[in-house]
């Protein structure tokens, strides 16, 4: 009956298995037979381990238990491997000890035996069973701070007397903190005051009076809360009000007596950790009437200046340089105003003084000027930022770094509040000229090796010169009759028959306005004009151009740069040239080097067919070579020079062919006109239209 009872009682137990059984090899005691298996496998529930104890073992012996084997697992890890023959002793002390689960854990036994044996061996018996597992003793991630209780199926902490147990069920804190609300006068100090204060302490005294009142701390006696040897505060008091946290302080030095709180609603809050033996603090409050503080916000001075300011006192609160007034939110130009001590101690008004914010510098919409880090620039004063480029067919003109001032306006180190311009790297080309050649049956130009040359189709064909992004010059008499209309541009080629081949990197141009000088005289008949000064024509582009090594601008001279007698420059264009049958249209960009005639040379004009001699004024050149010339249909297009005396780059747009002799009557003299006369009408023009 006693173990029917026992039996009852262990099953009715809520576990994962059986509390404990025999586990034996088939067959046993009279032996297993060849081929022979088996598995088995228990689990044990949270807070119990689960043992096997082996009693017999009477296995075919082999090297590593290659043959007949029982082999015990715990989650899956093999812990025993064992056959043979051991006695009971030997098994009770070497082997069982080891076959133990972790706390819920589950133990596996699997059995095999060869093919044969030479001799029929009994087996192995063994008894399984569940126990309690001790956290307490051997569970090292236990960490009750005091005391630690071992129970079945788990454990629990307890505290000694004047102790509790924290919200984490394990360490053990005191009750400390009072609420003295309403008192105008007390004392508070650490847990256990005079003595060693407890550990784990998590104190917190509450105290609230009158609001036109505030709060006075009067430390006393032994001042002593640790700290470690670098200073850090390892136990902590803190003084807590609406506007701030106030410490941590600890060591030995307590804070200044009498500690004004400036408040009427202060926490004294005081932490201490599981170590340590020192006394802590202890403190008198009271109360006095408000006053307000020398500081109305930070980032500014006040008048007049005094320690303290009494209810009813009115003192100008300054900001500082660089900074403003933030009035509800809106940051105004103002950097000062006037406030009134209350009863209470605070401010009003109290208007927060706070960096001007220069914002986002203004930038043309084009895109190239850029700054250099967007992401790490910030706008407000004493903020920079730094300033680049987007292209290399472009150059900073200005300086690159710029600071937030205190005027709220971007600067540059020289005081420079304008933001610095990304013009176009003019005048330069990618790929050498090579050797000289002739217009009339001149040499043909590479691709990239003109690149501000501009084709022109309709309804003349003629040049056009790409002096930057937006704009174009040519000669007035071949655009104007086009000025009510849309014109086309090429740029990017040399071969004028292929100006409809996108593929061939061709760029094509849509004029949006044509702006003819005012001192060019319309309306005349090519055959009938005996006069073309100030032959020169604005092109505005419909939209900016993207420059690459095919299409670059062309750099302007000088205002009165001069032309030299016998100054060699270079011309170029797509108009008539030496053929087999004579003078035909040419359809690759050619280009020829000549030289600037004597001014005696140019005022001897070629006369119309009519006897009547052309005009030639101060604002026309003329130049050639022999056997070479610009040509008819060449027109518009550009003579350029080299701006250095050497010979090389940059270029400048010296001329504009205008006009000239037949070159059947191979007079080799072209008239050009000079553009250095220009420069202010050019720029001018350029930036009325832009800011209007």
């Amino acid at each position: 009956m006693l173990r029917l009872s026992l039996l009852l009682l262990l099953l009715s137990h809520p576990a994962r298995c059986m509390l404990l059984g025999w586990v034996e090899s088939p067959g046993y005691p009279s032996g297993y037979q060849p081929h022979a298996s088996m598995n088995w496998s228990r689990c044990a529930s949270d807070g119990y381990t689960l043992s096997i104890r082996i009693v017999h073992l009477d296995l075919e012996d082999s090297q590593d238990c290659e043959n007949d084997a029982v082999k015990i697992f715990s989650n899956g890890n093999l812990i025993s491997s064992l056959c043979g023959q051991r006695d009971f002793q030997e098994l009770q002390s070497m082997v069982n000890p080891s076959l133990v689960s972790y706390p819920g854990g589950c133990l596996s036994l699997s059995f095999h035996s060869d093919y044969s044996n030479i001799k029929r061996h009994r087996g192995f018996k063994g008894f399984y069973s569940v126990q309690d597992f001790n956290e307490c003793e051997e569970d090292p991630e236990i960490e009750c701070s005091q005391f630690c209780h071992n129970t079945i199926g788990g454990y629990g902490c307890s505290c000694r007397h004047g102790y509790h147990l924290g919200t984490d069920n394990h360490t053990c804190t005191v009750s400390c903190g009072k609420d003295l609300s309403g008192l105008n006068k007390g004392d508070i100090s650490s847990p256990s005051w005079p003595g060693l204060y407890a550990e784990n302490a998590d104190c917190r005294d509450t105290l609230s009076v009158e609001a036109h009142l505030q709060l006075e701390l009067h430390f006393t006696g032994v001042f002593d809360v640790e700290q470690s040897p670098d200073g850090q505060c390892i136990d902590a008091l803190r003084i807590e009000t609406p506007s701030g946290i106030m410490g941590p302080f600890c060591g030995h030095t307590p804070p200044p007596s009498p500690f004004l709180t400036h408040s009427h609603r202060v926490n004294i809050s005081f932490t201490s950790d599981g170590f340590g033996n020192n006394k802590g603090f202890s403190l008198h409050f009271r109360t006095r009437g408000k006053v307000c503080q020398a500081e109305v916000t930070s980032h500014s001075t006040v008048t007049p200046q005094d320690p303290e300011y009494q209810p009813g006192q009115t003192v100008t609160v300054a900001c500082e340089l660089g900074y403003v007034v933030n009035t509800r939110g809106l940051l105004t130009l103002s950097t000062q105003y006037e406030t009134t001590c209350q009863s209470t101690g605070t401010w009003l008004p109290s208007y927060p003084c706070e960096p001007v914010n220069c914002g986002h510098p203004d930038f043309p919409e084009n895109g190239i000027l850029q700054l250099t880090d967007s992401e790490n620039s910030h706008t407000r004063y004493k903020g920079q930022i730094q300033l680049r480029c987007s292209s290399k067919y472009y150059k900073l003109e200005g300086q690159d770094k710029y600071t937030c001032s205190a005027g709220g306006k971007w600067e540059s180190s020289s005081g420079e509040s304008q933001m610095p311009k990304c013009t176009p790297v003019c005048g330069l080309h990618e790929r050498a000229h090579g050797s000289a050649g002739r217009i009339l049956g001149g040499q043909n130009a590479n691709l990239g090796q003109i690149p501000w040359q501009l084709l022109i189709k309709k309804t003349s064909r003629g040049g056009a010169t790409l002096i930057n992004d937006r704009w174009a010059v040519t000669a007035a008499h071949l655009v104007e009759t086009l000025v009510e209309t849309s014109l086309s541009l090429y740029g990017g080629l040399v071969d004028g028959s292929r100006t409809s081949d996108a593929s061939s990197g061709v760029v094509v141009m849509d004029s949006e306005r044509i702006i003819i000088h005012p001192g060019y005289t319309m309306g005349v008949s090519p055959q009938g004009r005996i006069n073309y000064d100030n032959d020169i024509a604005l092109i505005r582009l419909t939209s900016r151009v993207n420059f690459g090594p095919n299409l670059l601008p062309i750099c302007l001279p000088e205002v009165n740069s001069g032309l030299g007698e016998n100054q060699l420059g270079t011309v170029s264009g797509w108009g008539m040239t030496e053929g087999k049958v004579g003078l035909v249209t040419s359809r690759k960009l050619k280009y020829a080097e000549i030289g600037v005639y004597s001014l005696s040379e140019c005022q001897n004009t070629p006369r119309t067919p009519n006897g009547i001699p052309m005009t030639f004024t101060e604002n026309m050149f003329c130049a050639g070579a022999e056997g070479k010339d610009s040509c008819q249909k060449d027109s518009g297009s550009p003579f350029v020079i080299p701006t250095l005396s050497a010979g090389t780059g940059p270029y400048h747009l010296a001329g504009i062919v205008s006009w000239g002799p037949p070159c059947e009557d191979r007079a080799y003299k072209g008239y050009y006109t000079k553009v250095e006369n220009y420069i202010d009408w050019i720029k001018e023009t350029i930036d009325k239209v832009e800011n209007s």
